[in-house]
């Protein structure tokens, strides 16, 4: 019963900002890290940021520090990526996923469970 729902995306200028949003449920929302992904067709998905289940350490890929910050509201399940400074090199699918930081990796808590994600397209 996790669901994951993502909205938010649409088509953007360079240099222009969104603001995604993941609403979660079916498990304790604020017991789990989250993290945002993108993903292109034919490819794996990529890591974006991640944020702990306080809010409290973020982590980014390096693509997109400085330009995007994850928060996250426990009182309402969701998680947000404000997007800063966009480049068309961030035209992707976005989708959010529970996770933890396992070793040196970030371990996603529900593979079977991803919603279906929103469009950025960054283009003149």
């Amino acid at each position: 019963q996790v669901q994951l729902v993502e909205s938010g995306g649409g088509l953007v200028q360079p240099g222009g900002s969104l603001r995604l949003s993941c609403v979660a449920s079916g498990f304790i929302f604020s017991n789990y890290g989250m993290s945002w992904y993108r993903q292109v067709p034919g490819k794996a998905r990529e890591l974006v940021a991640t944020i702990t289940s306080g809010g409290g350490s973020t982590n980014y890929a390096d693509s997109v520090k400085g330009r995007f910050t994850i928060s996250r509201e426990n009182a309402t399940n969701t998680v947000y990526l404000q997007m800063n400074s966009q480049k068309p090199e961030d035209t992707y699918v976005y989708d959010c996923n529970a996770g933890v930081a396992r070793d040196r990796r970030w371990k996603v808590s529900f593979v079977d469970s991803w919603g279906r994600g929103t469009q950025i397209t960054v283009s003149s």
